[in-house]
């Protein structure tokens, strides 16, 4: 069912087992994603193994997290060792979002600048807070951590991996 080369992402974790039929507890890396949700088939590796592949026979939202049941794998005994494993799914079978939204991965590694600063880093990492959605940027001014809000986010080009930025003062330090 799957091909070699496609490429795959990280959706999430496997946190338990809820259930007498081995559904997968599986926390999402983007707190609100649904993506998992599509996979027709999801890929599992735990402690750098190599990744094995699966067929979801179920998936459902479950109290912030995604209950995943795999075919085959219909009891708790047999899922029991999935459990702390590393969950991805292929970008191919990624919902398309609206033309002004992007999902978080496709931002780690753009560079971005600042209309006052220039250059201020490379995006390592994005988080969420209680109140919003967080860039992570190194660079040469340290670590800086841009929340995702319509007033600093001027434009956002994935083909070219940049972000370009107007920051309130004191955000960067110099």
């Amino acid at each position: 069912m799957s091909r070699p080369d496609e490429e795959l992402f990280q959706v999430g974790v496997v946190v338990g087992i809820h259930g007498l039929r081995g559904d997968l507890k599986v926390q999402p890396l983007t707190p609100e994603s649904d993506s998992l949700l599509f996979a027709r088939e999801v890929f599992l590796s735990r402690g750098g193994r190599e990744k094995e592949n699966y067929v979801p026979s179920r998936t459902t939202r479950h109290k912030g997290n995604i209950l995943l049941r795999l075919e085959g794998l219909e009891h708790i005994s047999k899922v029991e060792g999935l459990v702390g494993s590393q969950v991805f799914m292929r970008l191919s079978e990624l919902p398309e979002l609206p033309e002004d939204e992007f999902y978080w991965f496709q931002l780690t590694g753009a560079r971005v600048f600042d209309r006052r600063h220039g250059e201020i880093g490379e995006i390592v990492d994005v988080f969420t807070t209680a109140a919003h959605d967080i860039l992570e940027v190194q660079g040469p001014f340290g670590e800086v951590l841009i929340p995702v809000v319509d007033a600093m986010i001027v434009e956002v080009d994935l083909e070219g991996r940049r972000l370009d930025v107007d920051l309130p003062d004191g955000l960067v330090q110099e």
